[in-house]
């Protein structure tokens, strides 16, 4: 499982490894096999509706000195038009185009519906 945060303690338990840093945003791994992991999802779980039981990002988040990141729409739009390039020039993809992959929707329409996403949020 990962966390994304803006920014988080100088020691983290056990279970939880730094994978990237940048200037606004720490990438968390977490082990959640980990037995201490489990201890503290069972410690903070509550019931969020009748008979479902679950953790709140934002208890855990609490407990463990981390700030999530909460990136405005525009940005999230940036990062999936980087990853729709990414995945339209992996050798996977052009794979799967090579035998014959044609969707009624593509790569391209989705670029095309994030360009037309980004428009409105500029005009606004």
């Amino acid at each position: 499982m990962k966390l994304y945060a803006k920014t988080i303690p100088q020691t983290l338990p056990d279970w939880a490894t730094t994978v990237t840093k940048g200037a606004d945003l720490f990438e968390v791994e977490i082990n959640d096999e980990h037995p201490n992991f489990q201890s503290l999802l069972e410690e903070l779980a509550t019931e969020i509706e009748p008979g479902t039981f679950g953790v709140k990002a934002e208890d855990l988040c609490s407990r463990l000195g981390i700030e999530m990141s909460n990136p405005n729409l525009h940005q999230l739009v940036e990062q999936a038009q980087t990853l729709i390039i990414q995945i339209a020039e992996h050798r996977e993809y052009k794979q799967l185009e090579h035998l014959g992959y044609t969707p009624d929707l593509n790569i391209a329409d989705a670029s095309t519906a994030l360009t037309y996403l980004q428009w409105e949020l500029d005009c606004n």
